[in-house]
């Protein structure tokens, strides 16, 4: 059973920058596509980003281009998510979630795994 932890969700100024980790256990990382979604306070779940099992697609929401990048270590069974020039509006619990298929996409409902998430807060 694959299991999934994220990391790194702290406190940022505005305009900062964060990494945030998500480590799978249990299974092999490479078999899965990998999802990143954020839920604040009173909204819905969003997609964030996401990226195909080999690593070869990405795909982002239109809130986060250019300032976010996800990316995968499989061989240390980790996906990251890179987040520059952070937003109080970013501020939200963020979650990876996984599939065991290649392609991913922003949609919450194809994720079969999901971690517990970490809280991002900006603010100054």
């Amino acid at each position: 059973q694959l299991q999934l932890v994220e990391s790194g969700g702290v406190l940022v100024q505005p305009g900062g920058s964060l990494r945030l980790s998500c480590a799978a256990s249990g299974s092999t990382l490479e078999y899965y596509a990998i999802g990143w979604f954020r839920q604040a306070p009173g909204k819905e779940r969003e997609g964030v980003s996401c990226i195909s099992r080999s690593g070869g697609s990405t795909n982002y929401a239109d809130s986060v281009k250019g300032r976010f990048t996800i990316s995968r270590d499989n061989a240390k069974n980790t996906v990251y998510l890179q987040m520059n020039s952070l937003k109080p509006e970013d501020t939200a619990v963020y979650y990876c979630a996984a599939v065991r298929r290649s392609i991913a996409t922003l949609s919450s409902g194809t994720y079969a795994y999901w971690g517990q998430g970490t809280q991002v807060t900006v603010s100054s």
